[in-house]
C-alpha cells in the first residue's frame, strides 16, 4: 500500500500516526519530492470512482492562488492531470492508495472499513 503524505500536514501526521497504530504497513511516499504522474493520477482516479475534482487540494494556498476554482470546470479531464502532476501542494493529501481501492484526505471512519 502506497500513503502519500506532505511530512509538514497535521492531517498526514495524524493519518500516519493513525496507520501505525493499527499496524498496517505502507510504502511512504512524499509528495512533493516525488510528485504522482499523469498516469499515476488516471489509474487512481479511474480506482477511486471519485470525481477528478477531489484530488485536487481546494484548501491549498496554490489552488487559490492559481484561482481553480473558477478555472477547473472549464478544463479537460486531460487538462487537470496535466496541472495536479505539475505541484504536489495541488493534490489532496493524505492519499492511500492500495491495490483495489483509493482513499483521499483522512477521514478515519472510512479508512477503519477500508483498512481494518
Amino acid at each position: 500500500m502506497l500513503f502519500l503524505e506532505y511530512p509538514k500536514c497535521s492531517t498526514c501526521k495524524k493519518a500516519k500516526k493513525w496507520l501505525d497504530e493499527q499496524d498496517i504497513s505502507y510504502e511512504d511516499r512524499h509528495i512533493i519530492e516525488d510528485n504522482p504522474t499523469v498516469e499515476e493520477l488516471k489509474d487512481w482516479h479511474e480506482r477511486s470512482g471519485l470525481p477528478l475534482k477531489r484530488f485536487f487540494n481546494t484548501s491549498g494556498m496554490k489552488y487559490r492562488e492559481l484561482g481553480l476554482k473558477d478555472k477547473l470546470p472549464e478544463m479537460s479531464e486531460e487538462e487537470q492531470y496535466e496541472l495536479l502532476a505539475t505541484d504536489g501542494m495541488l493534490v489532496k493529501r493524505p492519499l492511500v492508495v492500495g491495490n483495489d481501492f483509493v482513499l483521499i484526505g483522512f477521514k478515519e471512519a472510512l479508512w477503519k472499513e477500508t483498512l481494518a
